[in-house]
């Protein structure tokens, strides 16, 4: 994929899942901020921070969370990035990860 394909659709990605999360933050307690091109995900109690940007080299999105780094890969079948090892997109991911963190199922 070539670099600027590669940014509209992180772009793209990145912006659908902030309107997810901004209609969701209210309700679960958390807030969401998209700033030069990377979305942030912060949490009171208890207090975390999940980071989701793109890295353009390896064409990829990165999710850090729970200490721990997602790297996900364009699915031209699905349209959206997916986690290879688990097979979840982006935002099944982090619905994984709310209700991990929120103890409670979580849905975008």
């Amino acid at each position: 994929m070539e670099e600027q394909e590669f940014r509209k659709r992180a772009d793209e990605a990145l912006s659908s899942l902030h309107r997810s999360l901004s209609g969701a933050a209210d309700h679960y307690g958390f807030e969401a901020d998209l700033s030069s091109g990377a979305l942030a995900i912060e949490f009171e109690d208890p207090p975390a921070k999940f980071v989701v940007s793109p890295n353009t080299p390896a064409r990829q999105v990165w999710v850090s969370a729970h200490a721990k780094s997602y790297k996900l890969d364009f699915d031209a079948v699905e349209n959206t990035f997916v986690h290879p090892e688990s097979n979840r997109s982006l935002k099944q991911l982090i619905e994984d990860m709310l209700s991990r963190q929120l103890k409670e199922e979580v849905s975008l």
